[in-house]
């Protein structure tokens, strides 16, 4: 007696294996059919029928047939395309909110940021849906299809359950947004597109390994300098999180015992020294509790003003100390700084954490790793949003992403 098909599993390998294709193109564009077929262990068949599907959806494009030299049917080098597909990402920031559109290759298609209007939780998450529905009509208006969502959290993060565990440039503990955002997104008509949420700083290292240049700097560590600092950081190609997904809050580490109070409780944290209200309290630029930035650009602007400078300078000595921390711990191949600290900060801020952290290479007599500014500047989280919901899309199976998918009721 035959048995009948099961086309549930059939789909199901069949759509495991169209990833594989798609991640062995994503880390090594211009592979030939033949050489998928052998590092996929897929049978050439099923590869070129595979390859057929993704070329006519437009997730792969062919390249000139390349010359060996050799007799016989050249082979033809693929690549991922991506045309007509878009990925959304989105950074909900402790006093703003960016969202950016991007390629499959992380080019930036869109992309806006406007203030926060409030940081109640439903508030900001109204917000954060209204910029991301406003985005994917764009997206959809120019003729792509949105694949996934990735959204930035500015604090440690629940990612199975989608809650901000403590995020106290916010004032939010335990807040439930995962599924706040599923709800405001079902009501923007974006129930089919699978959302995900994680920390910010994660995201931005995701962003910096995922469309960054090959081969990839791993381990790395990204560390970002705003009004909080927190770090993500990648070993072996994925994300370390940690037992409850709060590894990188480099931020709450001590700097200086007994020292300022920091926002989360504590005295002596690191965002007590270098995170961006410390800067501005030092510069004579904290309004109301607030960050001055215009006061603050305008200052460093004015060649009589060196209060600012000296802020900068200082946090940025107090980040080097960090830096070393980092390199000592995970010793990265490369460290990676973002966040408005190092945009607004420039050079003051900068070239202090790197002389300090070149400082302590030499009095060890080893070199400290590579340090250099995040490719996509105040962009590195939405963007890297983008690449972490691409890279969650197209995970292996069984394979656990460390975000929370959203499945509203």
């Amino acid at each position: 007696m035959t048995r009948p098909p099961i086309t549930g599993d059939q789909t199901y390998v069949k759509s495991i294996n169209r990833n594989v294709l798609l991640r062995l193109l994503l880390d090594e564009p211009g592979l030939s059919r033949a050489t998928l077929a052998e590092r996929s262990g897929l049978t050439k068949s099923t590869v070129s029928l595979l390859a057929k599907e993704l070329l006519d959806e437009g997730w792969l494009d062919e390249d000139d047939v390349a010359v060996t030299g050799s007799l016989g049917r050249r082979p033809t080098p693929l690549r991922i395309a991506g045309r007509g597909l878009a990925l959304i990402g989105a950074e909900l920031g402790t006093d703003s909110i960016r969202v950016a559109a991007t390629s499959l290759h992380g080019e930036v298609l869109q992309s806006m940021a406007v203030p926060l209007r409030d940081r109640a939780p439903d508030v900001a998450c109204h917000q954060l849906v209204e910029l991301v529905t406003a985005e994917s009509a764009r997206v959809t208006r120019a003729g792509a299809r949105l694949l996934g969502i990735g959204v930035g959290l500015p604090g440690a993060v629940d990612t199975a359950n989608g809650v901000i565990l403590f995020a106290p440039n916010l004032g939010w503990h335990g807040v439930e947004v995962g599924h706040r955002l599923a709800r405001e997104l079902v009501a923007g008509g974006l129930a089919q597109v699978p959302v995900y949420c994680h920390n910010e700083a994660d995201l931005a290292a995701i962003g910096e390994t995922a469309f960054g240049s090959r081969p990839i700097d791993d381990p790395l560590v990204y560390v970002s300098c705003a009004v909080g600092v927190g770090a993500g950081i990648v070993l072996k190609g994925e994300l370390f999180t940690g037992a409850t997904g709060a590894a990188g809050e480099i931020g709450h580490t001590i700097l200086h015992v007994d020292g300022l109070r920091c926002t989360c409780g504590r005295r002596g944290c690191v965002e007590a020294y270098v995170g961006l209200k410390a800067v501005a309290h030092a510069a004579g630029q904290l309004r109301r509790g607030e960050v001055d930035r215009a006061g603050l650009a305008a200052d460093l602007a004015n060649p009589r003003a060196s209060r600012a400078r000296k802020a900068f300078a200082a946090a940025g000595d107090a980040l080097g100390v960090l830096l070393q921390d980092a390199w000592t711990t995970f010793n990265p191949k490369a460290i990676v700084l973002g966040g408005e600290a190092v945009t607004l900060g420039g050079a003051h801020f900068l070239d202090a954490a790197v002389d300090r952290l070149a400082r302590f290479g030499r009095d060890a007599g080893v070199a400290p790793p590579a340090v250099r500014v995040a490719k996509y500047g105040d962009l590195a989280v939405a963007v890297g949003g983008a690449a972490f919901a691409l890279n969650a899309l197209l995970r292996p199976v069984g394979h656990d992403s460390g975000a929370l998918r959203v499945n509203p009721d």
